[in-house]
């Protein structure tokens, strides 16, 4: 009983130090392509940690407007703006 408590706990450090770590590099990204693929990366995780933290719809929220809507959304921008350099 005493591991599962000290794996968990080292998950959730491990889980915290991602967030920080994927929130960093999404900020301080030249490539936007990059950027953004990171920044989805950093909602699926923050839905992960929304679980670990017993909100599910939360976390779910977080998926689908967060990482799912928000990256889409991000990415067609992307797009949109290299096909407008590009002419």
């Amino acid at each position: 009983m005493e591991t599962m408590t000290i794996l968990s706990s080292v998950f959730d450090v491990v889980l915290g130090l991602t967030l920080i770590w994927l929130a960093w590099r999404a900020l301080v990204s030249q490539d936007l392509f990059k950027g953004i693929v990171l920044f989805i990366a950093f909602g699926l995780f923050m839905a992960l940690a929304w679980v670990r933290l017993e909100a599910p719809d939360i976390a779910l929220a977080e998926a689908a407007i967060g990482a799912g809507l928000t990256g889409a959304l991000l990415l067609a921008a992307l797009a949109r703006l290299q096909s407008n350099d590009d002419s």
